[in-house]
């Protein structure tokens, strides 16, 4: 395989880990803001941290491969589809970290009402569905998605 098949196959991967785990996240979200219990959303926000990682490393390997391929493949770093896509990856990444921390919190806050009898709370309720939280979140997603669909379209390129 040439260095920019590698590339290419390591870079989907990446863009794979990254999008599979936003959406992962995004109906974790979702489906524990669909519960009531403490014990469940506690349960449903707890799955959400094993696939920060893989999120991470998608991105990372989306950036650092990508920006790679551009070189490779002789596209220019001032090309509006990629200049694009990095604004969009930032973006992406600045919300996603923002709309998870008040996540975390909301588990952690989950927890101790699961330990204090687990019935439903209004604070709870409130935090897994603060639409700042939702807007931070879901706009992150979608910033992944329309990085996915400049890398297949490359408008221009």
């Amino acid at each position: 395989m040439s260095t920019y098949q590698w590339l290419l196959l390591f870079h989907v991967v990446g863009a794979f880990l990254l999008l599979s785990g936003s959406v992962v996240a995004g109906l974790l979200h979702l489906a524990a803001v669909l519960r009531e219990r403490p014990s469940e959303i506690r349960l449903l926000l707890s799955l959400v941290r094993p696939v920060v990682p893989l999120v991470g490393i998608g991105s990372l390997l989306t950036l650092g491969l990508g920006l790679w391929l551009v070189h490779e493949v002789g596209y220019g770093y001032g090309d509006a589809w990629i200049v694009a896509a990095l604004v969009l990856w930032a973006v992406a990444g600045a919300l996603g970290s923002a709309g998870g921390r008040p996540l975390g919190e909301a588990a952690r806050l989950a927890a101790r009402l699961e330990a204090e009898g687990d019935e439903p709370s209004a604070e709870l309720r409130r935090a897994i569905t603060d639409a700042r939280v939702l807007f931070l979140n879901y706009a992150s997603l979608a910033a992944v998605v329309a990085i996915v669909v400049l890398m297949v379209w490359k408008p221009g390129a």
